[in-house]
């Protein structure tokens, strides 16, 4: 026997096919506004300024293992080179690209507050290229204010430790990193960050506040290795010497 579909169902989907046409139309519209509206806001001011300098400060510097590793932030050195180019200013934002060719130095500090006597921390030094997105606000001369975000390489050059207390009589806590040589000596991750700038005549100072996370292992993490994760994690706070080689 066949069922005869009431009138009623083929009105219904009828209405849901409108409805999703309709959609479909506005979304389109939508895109289509979305993606003319770059072009008719190409309204900014064009720029070519082009500057140099030189950068220095401070890391925080920590490790992410699996299994856990306990520590505290370890101190370490980032300084080098700086080269930044503006090329638009849209309304107030002011759009560019920034890269750095910078020394850096990583590792961690281990730290178990029940065992004091303990003490071992490992020093990682890298040179490092993070590529960045520059988008400041303010006054062509005077305060801005901008924010980094971008990608970041590094180079693995050599590292050194200092180990105290006798580890082997605490056979519960995680010692296979003490020994174990660097496996994987490219890493990269992504960084951002913020800070404030101040442009004078002779020259630029920023002073910024940024954050880096590695996407990468400097151990093998395979199923067979012992660390599934071990990655660094990084708070800078540096200052920047900029000075203009085109206006």
């Amino acid at each position: 026997m066949i069922k005869e579909t009431p009138y009623s169902h083929w009105v219904t989907v009828n209405s849901q096919l409108k409805k999703m046409k309709l959609k479909t139309i506005i979304g389109t519209a939508l895109l289509a506004g979305t993606c003319a509206l770059p072009a008719s806001a190409q309204i900014g001011e064009q720029r070519h300024n082009f500057s140099v300098g030189i950068n220095g400060g401070i890391n925080l510097n920590s490790v992410s293992f699996s299994p856990r590793v306990r520590q505290n932030n370890l101190m370490g050195i980032n300084g080098g080179v700086t080269a930044r180019y503006i090329s638009e200013k849209y309304f107030s934002m002011i759009c560019g690209a920034q890269i750095e060719l910078n020394f850096s130095q990583h590792g961690w500090d281990e730290f178990y507050e029940d065992y004091p006597e303990l003490q071992y921390t490992r020093k990682m030094n890298y040179l490092e290229i993070p590529f960045l997105a520059h988008l400041a606000f303010g006054k062509d001369r005077g305060l801005q204010f901008f924010v980094h975000a971008g990608p970041q390489i590094g180079f693995f050059l050599g590292d050194s430790y200092t180990i105290s207390g006798d580890w082997d009589n605490y056979p519960g806590l995680t010692v296979e990193q003490h020994d174990k040589a660097v496996d994987n000596r490219f890493d990269y991750g992504i960084t951002g960050g913020a800070g404030v700038e101040l442009r004078t005549k002779a020259g630029n100072f920023l002073v910024e506040g940024r954050y880096y996370y590695a996407l990468s292992d400097f151990y093998n993490s395979t199923k067979k290795d012992y660390f599934s994760r071990s990655a660094h994690g990084v708070i800078t706070a540096k200052i920047t010497y900029l000075f203009d080689l085109r206006k």
